[in-house]
């Protein structure tokens, strides 16, 4: 005995303390987390609308008072070895079954690839602490908890709908508080809202007895009937509750003004073209009254004697009532009249003082009716808009470009012209252009999608009209 308190003694100071705080922690566990059991049960009764049970999470109330030293350091449960033991007594039935429950879903995601290690994760609701408990175990350590105590929700009557975090935050978020919530819609438009492009939402809700298809499809209603930017994309039956898994529409990850766009490595225009891109104008904020007369032209630094067939398309011309004779570059090296000239647009009666010159063809695209770029105080000449959903007009355009040995490209940027610039750009079919001059109107960030091009070895200009 002598020998042992000697051995005490003869501890460093500090181990002495983290021996004894650790054995009160203990202590003082197993009395709390029986105080709060018995507070739990108070609100076990307490409805919602008086139609529902309170469901209160196990979990939760074994973490209340041990959570904060289990989850300190890595935040990982188990990575402490010493307070493992006491957390494998405190947990409850109740609470290793949501844990369970939780961990069928996971590894059910997991398996489809809907759910991977490094996703960034979010539990929402009063089973939310079991979920994160079944998450670590399961090797995803990036889960945040949104946990909304019961007796906030019904003794105010009050709900929370918006959830303290930006929008499109999370890879994956997970809630089995559906059917226990004030406002179940508000609830699904967050989960959208704060999901990421791509991202899986997972809920659990309903009961069945079965995997009977009709039954199943009466659980996922409650969900699927709410989504508004999401698909579902997985229903199954996990013991008396449904699983409903859906995805957030991905947004394409296709930017005109992104930093660098990667062309096809036999493009033609960007070989040709990417020793005179430094050469280009310098982009401006506003018109100057010299513009045109700065700009250098591709046909000064290329000699294009021996191209036979020179092809000029102008998409949406330029939406002038009066006609317009000098409709052409004023400065330009070629001749106007070298060019087969297309011009492209929805109203015939506009351009009909741009086709009357040998060489000029009109090409009717009513496609263009719905940009938001539009002509003012037309009256009666516009003419109305018909679909034509016979006209592939981007099939059109490589074939006419395909035949030419130099094309100048021109179009305005409303929305369905960069549209079709995107395309052009996707497909490759933007290698056929050697020359592009676009016409700021209606985008906020034109410069951005020029800047953007030029990275890219595609020879364009900003273009300003009167």
């Amino acid at each position: 005995m002598g020998f042992e308190v000697l051995k005490l003694k003869l501890m460093p100071s500090s181990f002495r303390r983290r021996v004894l705080l650790r054995a009160l922690v203990i202590v003082c566990a197993f009395s709390v987390v029986s105080v709060l059991r018995n507070l739990a049960g108070a609100y076990e009764g307490e409805t919602i609308s008086n139609t529902q049970p309170c469901k209160v999470d196990e979990c939760a109330v074994n973490f209340a008072f041990l959570g904060p030293f289990l989850f300190s350091g890595n935040g990982l449960l188990f990575s402490n070895r010493f307070l493992k033991p006491v957390w494998n007594y405190l947990e409850s039935d109740k609470c290793k079954d949501n844990i369970y429950l939780t961990t069928q879903v996971v590894r059910e995601l997991t398996g489809m690839n809907l759910l991977s290690n490094d996703s960034k994760a979010l539990c929402i609701g009063r089973r939310s602490v079991s979920a994160v408990l079944a998450m670590n175990r399961q090797g995803i350590s990036d889960v945040s908890v949104a946990y909304m105590p019961p007796v906030f929700a019904f003794k105010h009557r009050k709900f929370t709908s918006e959830l303290h975090y930006e929008d499109a935050s999370f890879g994956f978020v997970f809630s089995m508080d559906l059917e226990s919530v004030a406002v179940p819609a508000s609830l699904v438009y967050e989960i959208e809202r704060i999901l990421k492009p791509g991202g899986t939402g997972a809920m659990l809700v309903g009961t069945t007895s079965g995997s009977d298809s009709n039954e199943l499809v009466r659980s996922v209603s409650p969900v699927s009937s709410l989504l508004k930017n999401s698909s579902v994309v997985h229903v199954a039956s996990l013991g008396k509750q449904v699983l409903v898994v859906f995805k957030r529409d991905g947004e394409d990850s296709f930017r005109l003004d992104q930093t660098h766009h990667d062309f096809p490595a036999d493009c033609s225009s960007v070989l040709n073209n990417r020793p005179y891109i430094g050469l280009l104008e310098p982009l401006l904020d506003e018109k100057r009254s010299d513009f045109e007369r700065r700009i250098h032209y591709l046909p000064e630094f290329i000699d294009l004697s021996s191209r036979k067939r020179l092809v000029y398309i102008d998409i949406g011309a330029v939406d002038h009532v009066k006609a317009r004779s000098n409709w052409f570059f004023p400065s330009y090296p070629i001749d106007r009249k070298a060019f087969n000239s297309y011009f492209v647009h929805h109203n015939t009666s506009i351009l009909t003082s741009y086709v009357k010159s040998p060489g000029v063809t009109f090409i009717y695209h009513p496609g263009l009716a719905a940009t938001k770029t539009t002509i003012a105080n037309t009256g009666d000449h516009e003419e109305p808009f018909v679909e034509d959903d016979s006209f592939d007009f981007l099939a059109w355009f490589k074939e006419t470009a395909s035949f030419a040995d130099f094309v100048v490209l021109k179009m305005n940027t409303s929305d369905t012209e960069l549209k079709f610039l995107s395309e052009l750009i996707k497909t490759g079919a933007i290698c056929s252009v050697d020359e592009l001059f676009l016409h700021c109107t209606g985008y906020s960030d034109c410069t951005g999608i020029i800047k953007s091009l030029r990275n890219s070895g595609v020879f364009v200009h900003q273009w300003w009209e009167d």
